[in-house]
């Protein structure tokens, strides 16, 4: 086994492609295993309500997969704007369900690499008919803002959350089960800059975006229509180029996720107190502030330090390293008063 400070460092280097992890695995990878149908793909059709129903597609993205990451520019919105080549690559993933209830259900991705190195992914929150939301609304900004009743009838709220649990983005809408086959499609929402771009763009520092979620018989899909922005503050400056992304999930047999699994066993209380730190700022402030660099590296190294030693520490020490560095890399007064 190798020395935990030797695997956070591995850790470190792949989340650099996080969303589409090249450095994890390519397409051309030759693992062993099979595809397979999604076996919860018509799980809602015994739902007794409309919200059930929800409900099942939600937990119909849990599962065995291999992904397969595309990224296509398209429509150039600035002129003299260049089409930058488009992103292809994959990976190893589980999705594991953390929490759910009738109105909520939590969903943990972790990545696995054909050796067996284990990477804590991205996570997605939904919360039905939910009272507010964060947005992102500056560089390394978020508020809590209130959704109107009429908006969240019916509907579910997803929120998007980095490998840190840091936050990202949320969306509303209602779920649709058309034809048997279930699609979730987001309000447009600001989302920060991808982690895929961190190191190689500096020309654009928000996506405006439309995310779509669809449970398909072979595993599910998430759909990008993302527009490349500038924008200063809260204010839109200008647009570069339309993109559209495929993250394509699909159902697998044969490969090894065991390591995934062991290492929430071992791990998931830690998480737990980290996710309720981050709520505990939110909720104190209506506004969330990251002091690192875009790429939030100290708080992800901290995060993943702590997590290799979750068994060698009482959760009374788990709890005091989160916030201390929560305390050192955030800041919470409130954005509100300068709109």
């Amino acid at each position: 086994m190798k020395p935990a400070h030797l695997t956070l460092l591995a850790s470190i280097g792949l989340l650099g492609a996080c969303a589409t992890p090249g450095s994890v695995t390519t397409t051309a990878d030759k693992a062993d295993y099979q595809r397979v149908d999604n076996p919860h793909f018509d799980a809602n059709e015994r739902a007794e309500s409309p919200k059930e129903k929800d409900r099942l597609a939600i937990l119909g993205m849990r599962g065995d997969y291999r992904v397969d990451f595309h990224f296509k520019e398209t429509v150039p919105l600035k002129r003299d704007y260049e089409i930058r080549d488009d992103k292809t690559t994959g990976g190893y993933e589980t999705v594991i369900v953390v929490e759910d209830s009738d109105d909520e259900v939590v969903l943990q991705h972790l990545l696995v690499s054909p050796g067996g190195h284990v990477i804590k992914h991205w996570r997605q929150d939904w919360v039905y008919e939910a009272e507010s939301r964060f947005e992102f609304v500056a560089d390394q900004t978020w508020d809590v803002v209130p959704l109107a009743p009429e908006k969240t009838k019916g509907a579910w709220t997803q929120c998007v959350y980095e490998v840190s649990d840091a936050p990202r983005y949320c969306g509303t809408a209602k779920w649709k089960h058309r034809y048997g086959v279930s699609t979730w499609t987001s309000d447009r929402i600001w989302r920060p800059l991808p982690r895929r771009e961190y190191t190689i763009r500096e020309d654009y520092n928000a996506l405006n975006a439309e995310n779509r979620h669809t449970v398909t018989p072979h595993g599910w899909t998430h759909e990008q229509d993302n527009t490349k922005t500038v924008r200063n503050g809260r204010d839109t400056a200008g647009t570069l180029v339309r993109e559209f992304g495929l993250n394509d999930y699909r159902s697998i047999e044969g490969f090894d996720f065991e390591p995934a699994r062991d290492y929430w066993a071992k791990t998931s209380d830690y998480w737990a107190r980290v996710r309720a730190a981050w709520q505990r700022r939110f909720a104190a402030t209506g506004t969330l502030r990251l002091t690192t660099e875009i790429d939030g590296m100290p708080i992800i190294i901290a995060t993943f330090e702590q997590a290799e030693k979750a068994d060698e520490t009482s959760p009374a020490e788990q709890l005091d390293a989160v916030e201390t560095v929560l305390d050192e890399w955030t800041e919470g007064e409130s954005l509100l008063s300068s709109r």
